[in-house]
C-alpha cells in the first residue's frame, strides 16, 4: 500500500465498520466512493461462516459507487488503530488496502483508506446467483455469526442513516423470500 500523504487519516467504512466500528474516531461524516461498489463477493471461512460451509461477507470491487462513512482517526491513537483495524480487516490477504477518493456530504474530499477485494484469490465469491446466496442465508454461520445478520444489520445501518443501498436492499428482498419459503416448507 502506497504511504498516506500526510494529514489526518481517514478510514471508508461500507459494511460492518459503519454499525460496529473497530477503532475511535474524532470525526465521523457520510462519504462516497467512486469506481468502487459495495458487494457481497467474498468467502467467509471464519467469521460468517465455516469451511464446511462458507458465509459471505462485504467488500468494495471496481465500478459504480458506494456511499459509508468517513471516519477520521486520531492522531494519538494511529498506530493502536490501524493494528486492531489489521487484525480484523485482513487476517488473511482477501482485501488490497487502498487509499481512495472520498467525498465527504459537505462536497470536500479527502484521501480514505479502503479495503478492495483481491479477484484472483479463491475468496473472491464475485456476483453469485440468488439461489446460492439464498442458501448461504440459510446455513452460514461462524464465529461472529450469520451471513443473513451481517447482511441485515447493514442495510439497516444504511437505512438509518438515510442512505439505503438499491441493490442491496433489493438482493436481500429477493433471497429472504426465497430463504424464507425455503424454510417454511420444509417445516410442512
Amino acid at each position: 500500500m502506497a504511504r498516506h500523504k500526510g494529514g489526518p487519516v481517514w478510514l471508508f467504512a461500507y459494511g460492518s465498520l459503519i454499525w460496529r466500528p473497530e477503532c475511535p474516531a474524532v470525526e465521523r461524516v457520510r462519504g462516497r466512493v467512486h469506481g468502487y461498489h459495495r458487494g457481497l463477493y467474498l468467502w467467509s471461512h471464519e467469521h460468517r461462516g465455516t469451511p464446511e460451509v462458507p458465509g459471505l461477507v462485504f467488500g468494495l470491487d471496481r465500478g459504480g459507487s458506494c456511499s459509508g462513512f468517513a471516519y477520521r482517526l486520531p492522531e494519538e491513537q494511529l498506530e493502536a488503530s490501524l493494528y486492531a483495524l489489521w487484525q480484523r480487516e485482513m487476517p488473511f490477504p482477501s482485501y488490497r488496502p487502498h487509499w481512495l477518493n472520498c467525498r465527504l456530504e459537505d462536497g470536500s474530499q479527502v484521501q480514505a483508506l479502503g479495503f478492495v477485494l483481491e479477484r484472483h484469490l479463491p475468496s473472491y465469491a464475485g456476483n453469485l446467483p440468488d439461489h446460492v446466496l439464498s442458501q448461504v442465508f440459510e446455513s452460514a454461520c461462524g464465529r461472529y455469526g450469520t451471513t443473513r445478520d451481517y447482511v441485515e444489520q447493514t442495510a439497516n445501518a444504511l437505512r438509518s442513516h438515510a442512505m439505503p443501498d438499491r441493490n442491496l436492499e433489493a438482493r436481500l428482498k429477493r433471497c429472504q423470500s426465497k430463504s424464507d419459503q425455503a424454510i417454511a416448507s420444509s417445516r410442512v
